[in-house]
């Protein structure tokens, strides 16, 4: 199929305006390579790989068996103990881009500039944009309402409007995309591309159980609730059974430590420990206790296939819709 040209394309030398964003133990390798093979591009948490050595062994895994860009998704707030370490791996492996989440972006935009390694920040709103692009990120990731994982407050309507408006780096709209006619609406906003997650859930190279794949197919959007759980920042799950029973709020004393000057910092800490390892037993095995991370794309989802069909219908889909941007 025809190129689709954006500010986006250019930038990473991708045929698809299209990153396939990093999720917390979904993605690997094994994703990465097919969506650079499908003519868009992915990204990976680096939390997803244990020690240094495994993500080390990945990146040139990728790197063997494909020759186009993918990035890393680097959580930058003091709750990853890691984030130094596997900031200096990306930068000497020279990663393509890096995705910074909850926190500054500075010491990565310090360190990434001089190595030609490009920064993408997630921003829910103007203030944090402009903050983000006067430290010299190359674009901002506009999380919005509908997207999965930590979520923004604001609609895409009105959230990549603002930002295209206030900033004058490019905008990636990440959130609220299931289907072609959803990320030609995103880019009629001004995004220059999407970041699109939970839909990808559901493909055979996703690295969760059979489970949680199906769940993404039997769900969907009114089945998403948020949860301040898992890492005491809200993020969007499927509403189990076992969430039911549990609760999305955290208790009174998850709360008062949260909210502790002294302490807050270590609760944190503790929570997004706690969260991981639940959303880690959910994700690997068959267990009761389901706790699956996703967005309410997953409506679209209908089926279980591989990347490249998913990437494929959704091309289709916005050449019958006639994109408006550059060819």
């Amino acid at each position: 199929m025809e190129k689709i040209s954006t500010p986006l394309t250019e930038m990473l030398g991708i045929k698809y305006p299209m990153i396939i964003a990093p999720m917390f133990l979904v993605s690997n390798a094994a994703m990465l390579k097919a969506a650079i093979k499908s003519g868009v591009t992915a990204a990976v948490p680096a939390l997803n790989y244990r020690t240094d050595k495994a993500f080390r062994e990945a990146i040139e895994d990728i790197r063997a068996e494909t020759d186009g860009p993918f990035g890393v998704n680097l959580i930058v707030n003091k709750s990853n103990i890691r984030m130094m370490e596997q900031l200096n791996t990306c930068v000497e492996m020279k990663v393509d881009f890096i995705i910074t989440s909850l926190g500054s972006p500075r010491k990565v935009i310090e360190l990434c500039k001089p190595a030609g390694v490009k920064v993408f920040c997630d921003v829910v709103d103007v203030h944090y944009a402009k903050k983000c692009e006067e430290l010299g990120a190359d674009a901002v990731i506009a999380v919005n309402k509908e997207a999965g994982g930590h979520a923004g407050p604001t609609p895409a309507t009105e959230l990549v409007p603002a930002l295209v408006e206030a900033c004058n780096i490019p905008v990636i709209s990440a959130g609220g995309v299931g289907n072609g006619y959803q990320w030609k609406e995103k880019l009629e906003l001004g995004a220059v591309g999407i970041s699109m997650g939970s839909p990808f859930i559901a493909t055979e190279e996703a690295g969760v159980s059979q489970d949680y794949k199906q769940a993404c197919v039997d769900y969907g959007a009114k089945d998403i609730v948020m949860t301040t759980k898992l890492s005491g920042t809200p993020c969007t799950v499927i509403n189990t059974p076992y969430m039911q029973e549990i609760g999305t709020n955290q208790n009174w004393l998850e709360t008062f430590l949260n909210k502790n000057k002294k302490l807050k910092k270590f609760a944190k800490m503790l929570t997004a420990y706690k969260g991981m390892k639940m959303l880690e037993k959910a994700a690997m095995s068959a267990t009761y206790k389901t706790v699956w991370c996703a967005g309410p794309s997953i409506e679209y989802v209908k089926s279980i296939r591989p990347i490249k069909a998913v990437v494929d219908e959704m091309v289709e889909q916005m050449t019958t819709s006639k994109v408006e941007v550059e060819k």
